[in-house]
């Protein structure tokens, strides 16, 4: 195949352009399992070192929005390699960082960067495909989308134990170089995606909706750490996202050329869609990172342990995705969406069951049965979103799709790790209530506990205190179990109740190639 032919083949495309984005989505989540080691590596504490996760969230979310715009300004295909230039270089930064801040800096660089390779290469398969392939061609592109952040923490674990924290972000060095040649010599610009120049900004648009988002993203991450409104900084900070995200939004909404189309929401096809994608990241992140934080804190498991009872989910969803992709091109989108739904709340559910005595191979069941159903809702999600947008708003409508899933990420782990913690910090008033002198099971239990230090050498008094301390343990466990499996159901019962709103969408044209007066009609 020649250079020129490949150039043709909206297949290849679709996979070249999923390979830069497929480095970003995956660096949102392979950071999790490796926070503990960068802490001790660059000499700062846990809490420090969440920053590393915020700073990144905080310059994706801010860029994501603005993308549609500076494609416009630089043309697609150039706005798209800048992208993947500089989130390498700021790849390869973050692994030589020598501290924490430094590697904060870099790390805000490498969001700043990557925040537009989601929306550009969705824009770009958009763009490649016939309305009627499009269905097949979301499933190459939700590879980045599902399977990124599935991998991720599998992937960070295995590099993190095995070699340094810091080959999590050199390897992005090569597949960025790779990506940024293929991507070179094989995408091209359509005729409403070439560079238009200079164009006017709305600045004040601009301002509000970057200063909203910034703060918003730093209430998630370190609101629960500060105890929410509890917290001046936290009351300030909230106040300030208020307020211009609120003015943000009368604003945008009278410009002709806003800096974010929410008009585009007024599109049923796209704003149900764009509800679904949401809670699609919501759950998705926000169960990605509970997981490997339970089986780390609770069951003992190292980083790699922790990972690898993801891996299993991910190789299904590779195989699952063209399978759907299919399916997609055969049955409405709508019924799709509301099965995967289903399947991803019983997989919740399932999840919800585990118990001190839960092996790796049940976790590693529970996981497969929880991601099984994400490509049943992001295909056809993604499918349904663009199948009215016109192609002069396929960057902007990208933009606002992915910032939509990125938010439901953040704000799924915001929500459901500040639920674990105020459920345990319940259900230990609740188990406390039985550690007395009047219930007979805990002083059975407690006796038993004394007894068994005693046999060990030890003399009454001490043994009742040790034992006295043990039980408190067990109680601390158990609290933190339960909470942990309240989160799940939580999530369980959130997306059974999306499966009955995803059955309200529009219905989408399937079962046969449009011709191409229908084609162009079909994206309007």
């Amino acid at each position: 195949m020649t250079m020129e032919e490949a150039s043709k083949n909206p297949y290849l495309i679709a996979v070249v352009v999923s390979m830069a984005a497929f480095m970003e989505v995956l660096d949102t989540t392979i950071t999790n399992v490796s926070l503990t080691h960068i802490a001790g590596n660059l000499a700062a504490s846990q809490d420090e070192s969440t920053w590393v996760l915020t700073s990144y969230l905080v310059a994706n979310g801010i860029v994501l929005p603005l993308s549609g715009w500076l494609a416009g300004v630089m043309g697609r295909k150039t706005f798209f390699m800048v992208c993947i230039g500089g989130f390498t270089v700021a790849s390869f930064a973050c692994g030589m960082a020598t501290s924490l801040p430094m590697l904060i800096v870099f790390r805000l660089i490498q969001g700043l960067a990557g925040g537009g390779l989601q929306p550009m290469q969705q824009s770009i398969v958009m763009d490649s495909f016939p309305p009627d392939k499009r269905g097949a061609a979301f499933a190459i592109t939700g590879m980045t989308m599902i399977v990124a952040p599935v991998l991720g923490p599998t992937l960070g674990g295995l590099i993190t134990d095995n070699y340094s924290w810091r080959w999590i972000f050199f390897m992005n060095v090569p597949v960025g170089a790779l990506a940024l040649f293929l991507v070179g010599r094989l995408v091209s610009d359509t005729i409403h995606s070439k560079a238009k120049g200079l164009l006017s900004i709305d600045y004040i648009g601009l301002s509000l909706v970057a200063l909203g988002l910034g703060a918003f993203q730093v209430i998630l991450d370190k609101g629960q750490e500060d105890d929410w409104f509890a917290s001046n900084f936290i009351i300030t900070v909230a106040v300030i996202a208020t307020v211009c995200l609120t003015a943000a939004v009368i604003w945008i909404l009278r410009q002709k050329d806003p800096i974010i189309d929410l008009a585009l929401l007024k599109t049923r096809s796209f704003g149900l869609a764009c509800l679904m994608v949401f809670f699609v990241g919501f759950s998705l992140y926000g169960c990605s990172t509970l997981l490997p934080l339970l089986l780390q804190s609770q069951f003992g498991y190292d980083a790699t342990t922790a990972g690898m009872v993801l891996s299993p989910g991910g190789l299904a969803l590779i195989f699952l995705m063209p399978v759907v992709g299919k399916l997609t091109n055969r049955i409405q989108a709508r019924y799709l969406i509301s099965f995967g739904m289903v399947v991803l709340s019983v997989g919740m559910w399932a999840t919800s069951h585990f118990t001190p005595q839960t092996d790796y191979n049940t976790f590693v069941f529970f996981r497969i049965v929880q991601v099984v159903g994400l490509p049943f809702l992001f295909i056809p999600s993604s499918t349904m979103a663009f199948s009215k947008i016109p192609p002069e708003k396929s960057s902007k409508a990208s933009a606002l799709y992915s910032l939509m899933r990125n938010l439901g990420g953040s704000i799924g782990i915001s929500i459901l790790l500040s639920y674990v913690s105020r459920r345990e910090q319940t259900h230990q008033t609740m188990l406390a209530a039985h550690l007395s002198n009047t219930d007979p099971v805990y002083q059975r239990a407690l006796a038993h506990a004394t007894n068994t230090m005693m046999g060990l050498g030890q003399p009454h008094a001490e043994a009742a205190k040790t034992a006295a301390g043990h039980m408190y343990r067990m109680l601390l466990d158990q609290s933190a179990i339960l909470s942990y499996t309240d989160a799940f159901l939580l999530v369980a019962c959130i997306t059974g109740a999306l499966a009955l709103v995803a059955l309200t969408m529009p219905s989408n044209k399937v079962g046969k190639k449009l011709p191409p007066a229908a084609e162009a009609a079909a994206v309007h």
